[in-house]
Order: structure tokens, then sequence, then C-alpha cells
């Protein structure tokens, strides 16, 4: 990283020269010229310090925003302690400091609907551990099948241990599974990252080559918790079905398709949707994505991935006609961060780090004698 070096508002004059004495005496001349080209040479470096690669981030984050306590932010792939990025990489990060709110400062959280009386309101935890092992890629079969890096950032898998860009219903269905019970789920979402820090895949598709710098933090806990409805029993999810969360571009698309929400593991009452939270001493960072539970009742997937399961009312919890309800999927994700505007999601390029971008990603492999479990659990009020 050079160092910072503060140009002139106007450039450098020339060098005065004076004119020789005899002119039959070249020295004076070739002086001068030489004065002026170093110069000019110098103007030129300071000018280019400034504009080069990586000058923005040189004590300062992105908008002048200064980084978690006084270091420098990813602009530019410096690290937030101001740790330079890999050469060639440009950084697309674009945090700013209203990228992250005090929790007290968040919004309040919704309500849900009051469950009615036929209400189905038990629930099934899927245990599936907290990807120790290291199961991540920047693929994803469900929105670019086929593809290595489809997703240019990179995601953390639970459950299914062969899920990549190749996958396949029946590559799935013959793999093993993190998860208890015979669950050979896919369950995913972005990483999150210490973004003090290059880490260690800051040379790697998906990670710094795609503007993802940081080092990858693993969850605390992660719970797969599957819900009722709060005005009718649910029915059996089919295998194969296809159920994502959240908006990946969202930055671009706006925020209206973002579910997913940023609380802190102390303070209830308060998420955002839109920015990270800075959670009191002691308290995780907590992601939760609420999945759509209203099915078609035909399609395991469709075009976009969202028409064939949608969302219940949001006053009443009940799916629209057409629709039956079928155990919701809760994600939630709890991270001990390091102090301050310290800490990031994976993204596209052009989605630039942003909370509201958060997604989850799920396909249903449960044997169909476990989801009649689930079912059983939730439809008569226990809790399993």
């Amino acid at each position: 990283m050079p160092p910072y070096v503060e140009v002139p508002t106007t450039p450098a004059p020339p060098v005065e020269t004076r004119a020789p004495a005899d002119r039959n005496d070249r020295r004076g001349p070739l002086v001068g010229a030489a004065l002026t080209i170093a110069a000019l040479a110098a103007f030129a470096l300071v000018m280019s310090l400034l504009t080069g690669p990586g000058a923005a981030g040189a004590g300062a984050s992105p908008a002048g925003h200064a980084g978690p306590a006084g270091h420098a932010g990813p602009a530019g792939h410096a690290g937030a302690a101001g740790h330079a990025g890999p050469a060639g990489h440009a950084g697309h990060s674009g945090l700013v400091a209203a990228d992250y709110v005090a929790i007290g400062a968040a919004p309040a959280v919704q309500a849900r609907p009051r469950p009615g009386p036929a209400a189905s309101t038990g629930a099934f935890t899927s245990r599936c551990g907290r990807n120790t092992e290291g199961h991540r890629n920047s693929d994803n079969f469900i929105t670019a099948p086929g593809r290595s890096n489809g997703a240019h950032h990179l995601h953390d898998y639970v459950g299914n241990r062969s899920t990549d860009g190749t996958s396949t219903d029946q590559s799935l269905a013959a793999a093993s599974t993190t998860c208890q019970l015979g669950d050979n789920s896919v369950y995913f979402w972005p990483v999150l990252r210490d973004i003090r820090h290059a880490g260690e895949d800051a040379d790697r598709p998906g990670g710094g080559r795609d503007g993802n710098l940081g080092h990858i933090l693993v969850p605390a806990r992660v719970d797969l918790d599957f819900v009722g409805n709060e005005g009718a029993k649910v029915r059996p999810m089919p295998r194969f079905l296809r159920v994502v969360t959240g908006d990946a571009k969202a930055v671009t698309k706006g925020p209206g398709a973002a579910r997913a929400h940023w609380e802190c593991s102390g303070t209830p009452g308060r998420a955002s949707t839109t920015q990270y939270p800075l959670c009191p001493a002691g308290q995780l960072v907590e992601r939760v994505g609420e999945f759509p539970s209203c099915w078609n009742g035909v399609d395991t997937d469709s075009e976009n991935h969202r028409t064939h399961v949608t969302f219940p009312d949001q006053r009443t919890g009940a799916c629209a006609a057409g629709t039956v309800p079928i155990p919701r999927l809760r994600v939630t994700l709890g991270y001990a961060v390091p102090p301050g505007r310290s800490y990031a999601i994976d993204t596209f390029p052009d989605q630039r780090r942003k909370a509201v971008t958060d997604h989850f990603d799920f396909e249903n492999l449960m044997p169909e004698s476990l989801m009649r479990h689930v079912v059983d659990c939730i439809n008569t009020g226990r809790t399993c």
C-alpha cells in the first residue's frame, strides 16, 4: 500500500530557470531542462499514488467513513485493519458506516398473526451441525445449475455432503449427510466474514477474485426449525422441493423480496433487513431466514424459484387460494463477531456486500417417513 500523499490543489509550477551568462556555456540550458523534467516526474508520481489501485484504502474506508476502531475499511481490497489485499483485484464492498446500526435503533419486529383454533403450533428441529467440516463453494445448483462459480460468492452448506454446482436430485439423494435422522436435505447461505483481514481465499473465485475478502467465520450455532401455520394444519413437503428466501440481488432490484433479517441474541423485538446490527458485548449477531410456506400443490420448482411456494398473508397467516400450508423452515445463524463494523456477508460483485442481500436456499431430501414425523409433530403441537 503506497503512503498517503497530499497533493496540491493546483499543479506545481515549473521550476524557474535563469538564462546563461555566456551563450557559449551549454550547462545552463541543460540544468534548467533537467530540473523541469524532474518537477514534472514528481508531480506525475504524486497523481499516480492518489489515483492508482488501493489509494483510497490508505487510512480511510469507502466514502470517507472510518473503519472499525479507526482502521482502514475494505475499499480497494484493503482489509478493515489496513491490510492490503491481493494485487490486481478491484474491491467491490462499498461498505459505509450507515450499513451498520446499533441494535437499539433498529426497527421493531412486526408481530406474527395470532394462532387460530385450527393452527398448527408444534415444531421440529433438524440437527445438522455448524459446517465445522468446511463444506463451501461459490456454486448454486438451484439458480445456476451446472456452473462453477455461478454465485460469485461463497456458500456455507450443512446437511447434504455432496452439494456443488453439478448437483442433481439423483446425486443428492445418493449422498451422505451431516444431519441426524437421515435428513439428506440441502441447507445453504452466503458465508459471513471478518473483513479486517484479506482472508485465506483472497486469490480464489468466490473470494478475493470476486471482491469477497475476509476471514470466514464459522457460526457459533445453526438452528433449522420447521414450524406451522397460524390458521391451518400443514401438509407434507414433497421430496425434492426447492425453496429460496431473501434476494441475492436486492441492491439492484430493490428490497421488496428481502425476507432475511438481522438481530442480536439478547435483544428481542428489534431487527433489520437492510443493516448489520451492532450488538452489545456478549451477544451473538443473528441472521434469520424465514422461508415461504404456501405450496401450489404441484411443482417442486419454478422458473424464478419463487412462484411455486409463496408467503402466507402477513396479517392473517392464511395461505392464498390454490395453495396449501407446508412446514415453514426458519434458519437462525448466530455468530461471535469482532467489535464494531468488522463483518459482512459475501455477495455478487455489484451488490457491494450489503446486508439486504442476505439469502438462504433449501432442497427437501428428507425420507418420506421423516417428513411424516415432522408434520405430525407440528400438527399435534409438540416440539420434536
